[in-house]
C-alpha cells in the first residue's frame, strides 16, 4: 500500500489533471486503492477553490480622502500663529488623517493697495502641503479686533462707508478700529473685484476644498455685536447679499457659511439664512465649539443636520488651550461626541498641532475612526478560475462606517496584475456608486449587497491565461482609485490585494 505521503502526492497530481482537462488519463495510470480519496480530494477541492471568498478586517488606519479630515490652522487670521511658526519642511506628517490647510488672513493683507496683490502669502504655503496630495481652504476676513483695518484702508479712502468702534463696547468715534458698513455701495464694488481675483487663482481649483463665506461680521465669523452692532434683522439681508457674491465669483468651488449669521445662540426656531445657503449647495461651518463647559459646549448641531446628507459639514473648536483652561475641553469626549451630533467631515487643528496631539492622542484616534466617511468591504466573492471572454459574478457587501455620506461617491474596481505588478484587467462596476453607502451610529453601519458580473476581455486588450492577484479600489468610473480604503496589503496607489484569480483560455 502507498504510504501518506505518496497518497497525497498522487492525489494532488489528479487535482492538477482535473485542472487540465487530463483527469482521466491520470486515474488510470493510479493504483485502484488511491481512487477513491483521489476523487474525494478532487471533490472537496472543486468546491472550495470554485469561489474566493475574503472578509477583510477593518485596518484602525486614518484616512485621507476628499472630503474629509482633519484641517490644519495656518494662519488663524494674525500671520504669525500656529501652522505659520512652523519650519518650511514641517507639513505635520505626523499627525493621523490630516487632509486640509486652512488660512484665514484679512482682506487687507492680500490686497494691500488696490489691484496689487500679495498671493504668495497663500500660495507659498499652500505648495508645501499640495505637494504631500493634500488640499487646502481659505477665509478672507474684513473685520479683525486686533488691527485696525482688515478691511483694506484704501477702500475706506476711496468712498466706502463705515464706523469706528472699540472692541466689546460697539460704535465709537473714538474708538481705533473700523468695519465698513458692510452693504455699502463703494464696499461691496471694491470687494467684488477682490473676489474676482481670487476666483481667478482658486475658483474650480481641484486643490481647493472649500472656501468660507466670511467677508462680514467680526473675524468673518457673521456677528457684529462686539464691534459695528448691525441688528440682525438687517444682517439677515446683508449676509444673503454676500452668500450671493460668493455664489457668483466661485461657481465652482465648495462654500461655507459660518453658524454664528444667525446669532450665536439661536440653536430653534427659523433659520432663513442657513435655509437659503443649503438651497444654494452652500454647506455649514460651525465656528467654534467648546468655548464653554458642557452642557453648553455647542449650540448649532441641530442646525447641521439638513445639511451633511448632501454637504460636508465642517466644525472647527475653540482654540484648544483656551479651552482646556476654562474647563471646556474636559477629556475630550465632547468633542468626539460633536463629531457624532454633527455628522462633521472636516474638524480643525485649532492650536499648536505638535502640542494638542500629544496630549489628546486617545481623542485624535477615536474621532479618525468616525470622522466623514469610512468605507469599510466586509465581504467580497469571485470566481476561484475564470474563462477569458466570459462574464463572470462578483458578489461584495459594504458599509460606511463613518458619520457621514462619502460625497464624492465613487465606483468599486477589480485590477488584476501580473507578478511584475503589471495591470492585465481593470473592472469597473458601474452599477454601484458608494455615495449611496448610509452612514449610521457606532458600530451599526447598515450593510449594501452588491452583486455584479465582470468580463475578462481576450481579445483587447490582449490577456494570457495565468493566474493573477486580485486588487480592489473604489474610485473613478475609469478605474481610477481616489478613495484610501481601511485595508492593509495597500500597493501604495489605494489599491489592496485580496487574493488571485485564474484566467482559463477560452
Amino acid at each position: 500500500m502507498a504510504s501518506g505521503h505518496q497518497g497525497a502526492a498522487s492525489a494532488a497530481r489528479v487535482i492538477e489533471s482535473w485542472l487540465e482537462g487530463s483527469f482521466e488519463q491520470e486515474l488510470a495510470g493510479m493504483k485502484p486503492i488511491l481512487w477513491a480519496g483521489a476523487i474525494l480530494l478532487v471533490a472537496q477541492a472543486s468546491m472550495a477553490a470554485d469561489t474566493v471568498t475574503v472578509s477583510p478586517e477593518d485596518s484602525g488606519a486614518a484616512l485621507v480622502n476628499p472630503d474629509m479630515g482633519w484641517t490644519l490652522m495656518f494662519y488663524s487670521n494674525v500671520p504669525q500663529n500656529y501652522g505659520s511658526k512652523l519650519e518650511p519642511s514641517d507639513t505635520v506628517d505626523d499627525w493621523p488623517g490630516l487632509s486640509t490647510v486652512y488660512f484665514r488672513i484679512p482682506w487687507a493683507f492680500l490686497e494691500p493697495e488696490e489691484g496689487r496683490f500679495n498671493w504668495a502669502l497663500l500660495d507659498t504655503p499652500a505648495q508645501r502641503w499640495i505637494a504631500k496630495g493634500k488640499r487646502v481652504a481659505f477665509r478672507f476676513t474684513c473685520s479683525e479686533n486686533w488691527m485696525p483695518f482688515a478691511t483694506p484702508e484704501w477702500v475706506k479712502k476711496a468712498g466706502a462707508q463705515g464706523v469706528f468702534y472699540t472692541w466689546g463696547k460697539g460704535p465709537d468715534p473714538e474708538g481705533r478700529l473700523w468695519d465698513p458698513v458692510f452693504d455699502d455701495p463703494v464696499f461691496l464694488a471694491k470687494l467684488k473685484k477682490f473676489l474676482l481675483a481670487a476666483a481667478a487663482r482658486y475658483d474650480g481649483n481641484p486643490d481647493v476644498a472649500f472656501i468660507d463665506i466670511g467677508t462680514y461680521g467680526m473675524w468673518g465669523e457673521g456677528h457684529t455685536g462686539g464691534s459695528s452692532q448691525v441688528p440682525q434683522e438687517k444682517a439677515n439681508v446683508i449676509v444673503r447679499r454676500h452668500m450671493d457674491m460668493h455664489l457668483e465669483c466661485f461657481p465652482r468651488t465648495r462654500l461655507a457659511l459660518i453658524d454664528d449669521v444667525t446669532g450665536p445662540e439661536s440653536a430653534d426656531g427659523p433659520q432663513p439664512l442657513t435655509e437659503y445657503a443649503r438651497s444654494k449647495g452652500i454647506t455649514l461651518r460651525d465656528d467654534s465649539i467648546c468655548v464653554q463647559p458642557p452642557p453648553r459646549s455647542w449650540f448649532h448641531a441641530k442646525m447641521a443636520q439638513p445639511f451633511w446628507p448632501e454637504t460636508p459639514v465642517i466644525v472647527e473648536h475653540e482654540h484648544y488651550g483656551a479651552s482646556k483652561a476654562r474647563g471646556a475641553w474636559g477629556d475630550g469626549s465632547w468633542l468626539i461626541k460633536a463629531v457624532e451630533e454633527y455628522h462633521a467631515s472636516y474638524l480643525t487643528i485649532h492650536w499648536w498641532p505638535r502640542e494638542m496631539l500629544a496630549e489628546t492622542r486617545a481623542t485624535v484616534d477615536a474621532i479618525n475612526r468616525r470622522l466623514g466617511y469610512r468605507l469599510q468591504l466586509r465581504r467580497l466573492s469571485w470566481p476561484a478560475r475564470v474563462t477569458l471572454g466570459q462574464p463572470f459574478t462578483v458578489e461584495a457587501a459594504w458599509a460606511n462606517a463613518g458619520v457621514a455620506p462619502c460625497y464624492p461617491g465613487g465606483f468599486v474596481a477589480l485590477t488584476l496584475k501580473d507578478d511584475k505588478a503589471g495591470m492585465v484587467a481593470v473592472l469597473v462596476d458601474e452599477g454601484f456608486n458608494v455615495r449611496d453607502l448610509k452612514p449610521g451610529p457606532p458600530g451599526q453601519a447598515p450593510v449594501v449587497s452588491r452583486s455584479c458580473k465582470l468580463t475578462v476581455g481576450a481579445i483587447a486588450p490582449a490577456t494570457a491565461p495565468g493566474t493573477y492577484q486580485v486588487f480592489v479600489s473604489v474610485g473613478r468610473r475609469d478605474g481610477t482609485p481616489v478613495i484610501e480604503l481601511p485595508l492593509a496589503g495597500g500597493d501604495g496607489q489605494r489599491r489592496y490585494r485580496l487574493g488571485d484569480i485564474q484566467l482559463l483560455a477560452p
